[in-house]
């Protein structure tokens, strides 16, 4: 959760009342926020860095106030200020409009270059803006906050603000070789090319971490005024031309992204929380960007949006019996506009552009909770009796876990995502594309597809602990997930069994005796395979993650419907050299894996 750090005195101006701390908590509390410390700058640098640095820092009263992740809205004083007001119902939400300009929209024109790095940009302008020094300061720390938020450290979207009476449009957005981005860095006096800003900034604490972004690019993203001034060069600096100071009247606000749903909703936040610093509270003018096909769109887009909650919904969730207009009133109180629709028992909710967390209709409910008071919610028994318990199959999963245990093996929680070559080719196996679940837009190669073994993951475990005493004797209890078109969902979760034991010999016969071991745990007796006996039998395997002639199948003979079912549920044996080369396990190891839902 991010931490807000307020004015606790600009605050409560604010809100109309001096709270003591335990009210400010309690109604952090009731609005579903949470006041962490009630504290000033210097007892939180006393804190960091010792008592000795903090000296001749401000003593003025700051609240450290952690806010929801999703609640982009709550992280300034702006924000946080009008949202308390409005749930207490001192003040309604206020309405954002845009305000066309006297003359034609300023206009951003987008290069096709741009597809290469950061395909996307927004923008706006808040016309007559009185900043104070507290406003500023609030303004710069919201961008802050957007960059470590939604923003993801800059890779998603980046924020440039400007002093739009310092450059003149139409802008456009370009991508050119480092050396050919010429400009003066914000608060920097000599002018750099991209190369030379680069190695400038290497070791700077602030902007050195975002440098990789773009760093390894052919181009960067850079963005001119009409007079081929640097504006921008997201997601790294302003250029110094641009800058804003105090006496800044119309300020420029450009989002560049990869992602243009987050650019938009960035964009958005930061118009709405600091529009009402204009002359016309609350309001924005729009500015055209004009894409490399033609397309034209207008940002940003103030209009709220409208979903459609039923009030049998609302009351089922939250066990309340509430009137149509109770829940009008509590949704108010929650910044959300609603009305009865003209469908019977439903109502019409325009959220605002503030509420981006607002997606689904369970989170209207959770409003309508939130209004209401979680505290106030009667308790009451379950309509129908119920009695919890686990899982046939996580107590079976548990029984086997215990016994392997006692059996002198150790169990392993290696993740669940593995890169496709150690799903499939360090096995030795081949991909055909109809078993396993991969990532569309994975983030690492580490991390492609779901794995469809357990193995995987238990050999890099011996990998990464080679050094350790040998025997090594590891297993993991856990699920792997298979392509299933029969599931709504097109996949399957499946419980799977395996083990591996690493020495100077391969231990085959270690491996067989625990397969033995886990299968008169579950009293099921071994059979002949020419018999129709229920039971289990094994048979040589031809699986090419194991040593030829050093495997075996496990099957599984079972009753349904009144006839014996033969499945292979697993196999085991001595692991191909291949696949322990690839893995980097440098000792023999024998390995058994099997379906432990065939049960």
């Amino acid at each position: 959760m991010p931490t807000v750090n307020v004015d606790k005195n600009e605050l409560y101006q604010a809100l109309g009342k001096h709270y003591t701390t335990e009210e400010f908590r309690e109604l952090c509390f009731e609005f579903g926020i949470e006041l962490e410390e009630d504290t000033s700058e210097k007892e939180m640098a006393s804190k960091e860095v010792g008592a000795d640095k903090a000296e001749g820092l401000s003593e003025r009263p700051i609240l450290k106030i952690d806010i929801p992740s999703n609640r982009y809205d709550l992280l300034c004083h702006e924000g946080i200020s009008r949202a308390l007001l409005t749930f207490q119902e001192k003040e309604n939400s206020p309405s954002y409009k845009l305000v066309e300009p006297a003359n034609e929209h300023v206009q951003i024109l987008i290069k096709p270059e741009t597809a290469q790095i950061r395909p996307h940009i927004v923008g706006a302008i808040l016309r007559n803006i009185k900043f104070t020094e507290r406003s500023y300061n609030n303004f710069i720390d919201l961008q802050d906050k957007l960059h470590n938020n939604i923003c993801r450290k800059r890779t998603l979207v980046a924020i440039g603000t400007h002093d739009f009476d310092t450059i003149k449009g139409p802008f456009t957005y370009e991508a050119l070789s480092p050396k050919e981005i010429k400009f003066t860095p914000l608060n920097q006096k000599k002018e750099m090319n991209g190369e030379e800003l680069m190695d400038f900034y290497t070791t700077d604490k602030h902007l050195g971490k975002f440098l990789h972004i773009i760093r390894d690019s052919p181009v960067y993203p850079v963005i001119y005024d009409a007079n081929r001034n640097v504006c921008s060069l997201p997601p790294i600096i302003n250029g110094d031309l641009s800058k804003i100071t105090l006496n800044t009247k119309n300020v420029f606000i450009e989002c560049t992204a990869t992602d243009l749903t987050k650019a938009k909703i960035v964009l958005n936040t930061v118009v709405t929380m600091f529009s009402e610093y204009c002359e016309q509270p609350f309001t924005a003018e729009p500015v055209k960007v004009i894409y490399p096909d033609g397309t034209q769109c207008i940002y940003p887009d103030l209009s709220p949006r409208s979903m459609t909650v039923k009030v049998d919904y609302i009351n089922a969730c939250t066990g309340l019996n509430l009137e149509t207009s109770e829940i009008l009133t509590l949704l108010k109180r929650m910044s959300l506009s609603a009305k009865v629709a003209n469908e019977e028992d439903k109502i019409l909710v325009d959220i605002p552009p503030t509420r981006a967390d607002v997606l689904h209709a369970c989170d209207i409910m959770e409003d309508v909770a939130i209004a209401y008071g979680f505290n106030k919610i009667p308790k009451t028994f379950p309509a129908c009796v119920t009695v919890g318990k686990a899982l046939p199959i996580n107590k079976l999963s548990d029984v086997v876990r215990r016994e392997i245990a006692l059996s002198g093996w150790t169990e392993v929680l290696p993740l669940i995502l593995c890169s496709h070559d150690e799903n499939f080719a360090y096995l030795n196996k081949k991909d055909d594309n109809l078993t396993a679940v991969k990532l569309a837009n994975p983030k690492t190669a580490e991390y492609q597809v779901v794995r469809t073994s357990l193995l995987p993951g238990v050999l890099k475990t011996v990998r990464e602990n080679k050094k350790h005493t040998l025997p090594i004797k590891v297993f993991e209890v856990s699920d792997v997930v298979f392509k299933d078109n029969s599931y709504e969902r097109l996949a399957r979760n499946e419980r799977h069994v395996c083990a591996i034991y690493c020495n100077k010999v391969s231990g085959f016969e270690i491996t067989h005796g625990l397969v033995n071991r886990i299968m008169d745990m579950l009293n099921v007796k071994l059979v002949s395979a020419s018999d129709n006996e229920k039971g289990y039998f094994i048979k040589e395997s031809d699986d090419t993650t194991y040593f030829p002639n050093r495997s075996a199948d496990i099957f599984l003979r079972t009753e349904e419907e009144s006839s014996n079912i033969t499945k292979k549920i697993g196999s085991f044996g001595i692991l191909h050299p291949n696949v322990l080369e690839k893995f980097e396990v440098t000792f023999p190891c024998s390995a058994v894996e099997f379906n432990l839902e065939a049960f």
